[in-house]
């Protein structure tokens, strides 16, 4: 015979009550603001191809790996993406010190090397296999002036107040901390020292790139602002990115 539990009047409330509580601050952790640490990020459910960790109103991208080495050297990025045309307008001199953070494979490191022919690029990288790809391809390309330099999540690791022009391609969305790596390159740089920001154009539906890995303008202005950059030049010659030089102003 099954039995059939029976509430008094009392515990039937008692009952009641605890279910609305339940309810209830299930609710309160659902309309609660994503937390805010102490470091200015904050943090929510990350996205499809996102970390969840959000600075500034913007989710931060996740990092592509080395596996995708191959797409950085694919056959069509020069007809896409117009880089010997950015490789000019950086106003290069032979005697120039370029720092190339997030080289990857050295996509742009090893085109902008034969212009400063009496300076020295510096190829910052993170990740072990590009790290590796680096040295090989500057040993037999005889790049002597190339530097491989390991970077990591908050610091490029450079000399300080020695950086002419530093250049982030595509990169600037996965950094896992942007504030950190921003005050890295910005005490690196000389104090005429720029800072250019390519990124591909989120304002623009027909490119197509991951949401979360394309910015608009005023997104990369509000960031680089807030961390001792002035924009210096925009220019909408690429196809597909945003050509943004900031200047130091602190």
């Amino acid at each position: 015979m099954t039995k059939r539990l029976r509430l008094t009047g009392s515990s039937f409330l008692l009952a009641l009550l605890a279910s609305l509580c339940l309810s209830g601050c299930h609710a309160c952790q659902a309309q609660q603001p994503i937390a805010k640490t102490k470091d200015g990020y904050t943090y929510k459910r990350p996205s499809s191809g996102g970390t969840g960790k959000v600075y500034m109103g913007r989710e931060i991208a996740a990092i592509m790996t080395a596996t995708g080495g191959n797409w950085l050297d694919r056959d069509t990025r020069e007809e896409e993406e117009n880089s010997s045309r950015t490789i000019e307008n950086m106003d290069l001199q032979p005697t120039s010190v370029v720092a190339d953070i997030g080289a990857g494979t050295g996509f742009y490191t090893f085109q902008i090397a034969p212009k400063v022919p009496e300076g020295k690029v510096y190829a910052v990288e993170v990740q072990d296999r590009f790290i590796k790809t680096l040295k090989e391809r500057r040993s037999k390309e005889e790049a002597n002036h190339v530097m491989v330099v390991k970077g990591d999540s908050l610091e490029v690791n450079l000399p300080a107040h020695s950086i002419d022009i530093a250049l982030m391609v595509d990169v600037y969305h996965e950094l896992a901390y942007p504030k950190e790596i921003l005050q890295s390159i910005h005490e690196a740089l000389k104090p005429d020292g720029k800072l250019l920001l390519l990124e591909y154009k989120a304002e623009d539906p027909d490119v197509r790139i991951r949401e979360l890995h394309k910015m608009t303008a005023a997104q990369i202005r509000k960031e680089l602002e807030a961390n001792g950059f002035r924009l210096q030049r925009q220019e909408d010659f690429l196809p597909i990115q945003h050509f943004m030089l900031f200047e130091k102003t602190r």
